[in-house]
């Protein structure tokens, strides 16, 4: 497994080793023995999620508030998305800086996002199927999104605005600059 930090450095990359033969293909998508290695501490995933969602269909930009923050390690079964990270830390260097990413079932790229992130992903192929590890449970009480299409956060989601579908509740979330964002803490990933 190949990790590698991104433009914004908390973000992370992460690459499986593929073991090709003439059979097909082997690999360990996640050993949290090399995470933790890797991140310095130690990781506690408890909940897993997976949503399948057709062409055009945005899902985000969705986060948790503390003391029920989650990290999330997302990666794609089926197809392909164009994955996003938007920095709410108020006092990072990165603050309101976003990250975008293609994960697909091809590359088995997967993406490590910390907490003080809000999260979203656009399906670019036909279907996609989006599985995601967190370190915390869904609280519907601390859960709050930005709107995608805030022109403040220049996001590029590589597909004309009317190709994309959103929910009603995805429709209504705030602007960047009405978000609840957070405050300063070393705590990224446990």
């Amino acid at each position: 497994m190949k990790f590698t930090r991104l433009e914004i450095p908390d973000v992370i990359l992460c690459e499986p080793k593929l073991y090709n033969d003439e059979r097909g293909y082997f690999t360990e998508f996640f050993r949290q023995d090399k995470l933790e290695t890797f991140l310095g501490h130690s990781m506690n995933f408890c909940q897993e999620n997976e949503s399948k969602s057709s062409y055009g269909v945005l899902r985000g930009l969705h986060y948790q508030l503390a003391p029920h923050a989650q990290t999330k390690l997302v990666r794609v079964v089926h197809g392909s998305i164009l994955d996003v990270a938007v920095d709410l830390r108020k006092n990072s260097s990165t603050f309101g800086q976003h990250i975008s990413l293609e994960l697909t079932a091809e590359n088995k790229k997967l993406l490590l996002i910390p907490k003080g992130f809000a999260h979203g992903f656009v399906v670019l192929s036909k279907a996609a199927c989006v599985a995601y590890k967190l370190d915390g449970y869904y609280k519907p009480k601390f859960e709050r999104g930005i709107a995608c299409n805030d022109p403040s956060l220049g996001i590029d989601w590589g597909l004309k605005f009317d190709e994309i579908k959103r929910s009603n509740k995805d429709r209504v979330l705030p602007l960047f600059k009405d978000a609840e964002y957070f405050e300063p803490s070393n705590i990224l990933y446990e």
